[in-house]
């Protein structure tokens, strides 16, 4: 490719299609991922990630293939700061999996002027997907805005909504609610104490999420280890990986 050339997203799908292997796929469809999607490895994103940086167009454009692995890189080189409203709800339309919803739709929205607006509204949904891409947003909003940014009494409400619905709530929301608690425990330091609080008085939490080994993680020892580590309230610079 030549320096300066503007790559078109059918580039990236022809150069991403021979990165993918069957034995990835497998790994990955046993975490909810769906056809289409060719198996590559984030590390390989990644390396497309250094070269691309950000590039709204292109991610919007990589996004709308379907395909699970362009879908992915479109989250990790979107310009959040461009995103407009529709562009959010379109992606957390058009996603067909967990693993969409809750990376991708999630980091992009959370770094958008529009994360917190559209998580509360997308939290309130029938549709289990869109769900998951609401409180995921808000988990990733925790992690990365300053404390001073955040409602902090609307984040404690969230906390008490999670305690009395997360028992009630499908597989895949419940395992999210959960991620939420830990994410305002871990991150949020004020709201440390009533995280810990609300998440013993939930207790376990079980979710069936595949053929895999995956667990629920009990979020009081999690916020707990944290603690040990002198680590509450350290944000991130994105939420995105």
């Amino acid at each position: 490719m030549t320096k300066g050339m503007i790559l078109t997203a059918q580039e990236i799908l022809d150069e991403i299609r021979l990165l993918g292997s069957d034995s990835y796929k497998r790994v990955i469809f046993k975490h909810g991922v769906k056809e289409p999607c060719f198996g590559v490895k984030i590390s390989e994103l990644q390396k497309i990630v250094k070269r691309i940086k950000k590039d709204y167009q292109l991610a919007l454009d990589l996004y709308d293939t379907g395909v699970y692995d362009a879908m992915y890189l479109a989250g990790l080189i979107a310009d959040d700061a461009k995103m407009t409203k529709k562009d959010l709800q379109r992606w957390v339309s058009q996603a067909n999996c967990s693993a969409v919803c809750g990376s991708p739709v999630a980091w992009v929205a959370s770094g958008s002027k529009h994360g917190y607006e559209l998580a509360v509204e997308w939290i309130d949904s029938k549709k289990p997907l869109v769900a998951v891409a609401g409180w995921a947003t808000l988990g990733s909003l925790v992690s990365i805005k300053d404390d001073a940014e955040l409602d902090l009494a609307a984040f404690q409400r969230l906390l008490q909504r999670v305690q009395k619905e997360i028992h009630q709530a499908p597989d895949l929301v419940r395992y999210q609610m959960n991620s939420f608690v830990i994410a305002v425990g871990c991150y949020v330091k004020a709201l440390t104490d009533t995280a810990i609080q609300v998440a013993e008085k939930i207790g376990p939490v079980t979710a069936d999420l595949g053929d895999n080994s995956c667990q629920v993680p009990f979020a009081p020892d999690y916020i707990r280890k944290v603690q040990q580590r002198d680590a509450i309230g350290k944000k991130r610079k994105t939420a995105k990986c």
